[in-house]
């Protein structure tokens, strides 16, 4: 199968390149770092150049708090020059910091923090800084429906007037938050193709067409990124709608009073249903419930983010009874790790997918076959189908 790099011959850097991953983002950091280091130093030996071979394009950075709880960073290398790509995953509630002697768990606003801390000790001398943020800060919060805050938009604006010429990110909740800040980049990818590798990988038995299998989206907010999976594995498409009592907040939500589905007969299909973020789970699964009672055949839920913020339970026993097959996401933010030993998850590996984007927005290339990805998903589905 054709790798992304033909896309793009990968080449020596056009400006010295430099990784720092914040806490949290250190293992998806040293796994982006390997394949940089192993692209880099194959062709530094092929161009017979006198290049010095990298081991490593991470660089030392700390980030020490004080017994109070106030935080600094700490950049233990120079930066001047260099094309900076910070990692930060905001999600990630595993770590924690001291605060008056106990332990206390990051939250999303502990990593934005540390974010702006670090782009302010590198003091301007980075000739660029690109922020990779697979799941946007505040990215739920991403439009005013009453006299409420706007997260995102204003993240965004932060980071435009402290410097930052690129945003990457994942699957945003809506991409269209970038309005915020419009002459700042913005690149916002879709982990379509890993996700359906990730799929095929653990079950072979698939025949990607439309008498065997369907794209559902959950509620109309989904429907985007599910018209995207349809079109692309040529499926049928049908969708669920939220029913809500508007008259009380639970949570601070309206909650759900049952799910109406609009779409053609899942008698005997399998089922596909894709969403940008798995919290609670709970309308996955009552949609996973309703397909069966449907007729469905296997229930696989794709989710770009599995979060899974009231734990594994609901999950456990929706898969002893047969209602889902398998959950199928990325490793772009923290997972628990009692999640990887279960039979129902299998994680899809972004890191090298990561490693050719920042390859090429280093040289100055187009990343439209890496936005898009069609060419190699249609490569992969015609691979399944003959098998």
């Amino acid at each position: 199968m054709t790798p992304f790099m033909d896309y793009f011959d990968f080449e020596l850097p056009s400006h010295p390149v430099g990784i720092i991953a914040l806490p949290g983002a250190e293992d998806l950091g040293k796994k982006i770092d390997a394949y940089l280091v192993d692209w880099y130093n194959k062709k530094a030996i092929e161009s017979n150049k006198k290049t010095v071979i990298k081991e490593t394009f991470l660089i030392n950075a700390k980030f020490p708090r004080f017994s109070t709880g106030d935080g600094k960073a700490v950049i233990s290398e120079t930066v001047r020059g260099i094309d900076l790509y910070i990692i930060v995953d905001v999600g990630n509630y595993n770590c924690t910091y001291k605060l008056y002697g106990k332990d206390v768990p990051m939250s999303p606003d502990d990593h934005f923090a540390d974010l702006k801390r670090v782009i302010s000790a590198a003091g301007g001398k980075p000739e660029r800084i690109t922020v990779v943020m697979p799941i946007l800060y505040g990215g739920r919060q991403h439009r005013r429906n009453a006299r409420e805050s706007l997260d995102c938009a204003i993240m965004l604006q932060e980071l435009h007037g402290m410097g930052v010429k690129e945003i990457i990110t994942f699957d945003a909740h809506d991409p269209r938050v970038q309005n915020a800040v419009p002459l700042m980049g913005f690149d916002n990818f879709f982990p379509t193709y890993q996700i359906i590798k990730a799929l095929y990988n653990k079950y072979h038995n698939f025949a990607f067409d439309k008498n065997h299998c369907m794209i559902v989206s959950p509620d109309e907010g989904a429907m985007g990124r599910n018209i995207y999976y349809a079109s692309v594995l040529g499926l049928d498409l049908g969708m669920f709608y939220k029913r809500r009592d508007y008259s009380i907040v639970v949570n601070g939500r309206n909650p759900i009073v049952s799910h109406e589905y609009i779409g053609s007969s899942v008698m005997g299909m399998d089922v596909f249903v894709a969403d940008d973020i798995i919290a609670t789970g709970e309308s996955m699964l009552n949609l996973a419930t309703e397909m069966k009672q449907r007729g469905a055949g296997r229930v696989f839920i794709l989710a770009t983010y599995a979060l899974f913020t009231e734990g594994l339970e609901a999950f456990d026993k929706a898969y002893a009874d047969g209602y889902i097959e398998g959950v199928i996401s990325t490793n772009l933010s923290y997972t628990r790790r009692e999640l990887h030993t279960k039979p129902w998850y299998i994680e899809a590996d972004l890191s090298k997918y990561i490693s050719y984007i920042i390859s090429a927005c280093n040289q100055n290339k187009s990343v439209s076959a890496l936005l898009e990805p069609v060419s190699k998903i249609k490569e992969l589905i015609e691979k399944m189908n003959s098998k």
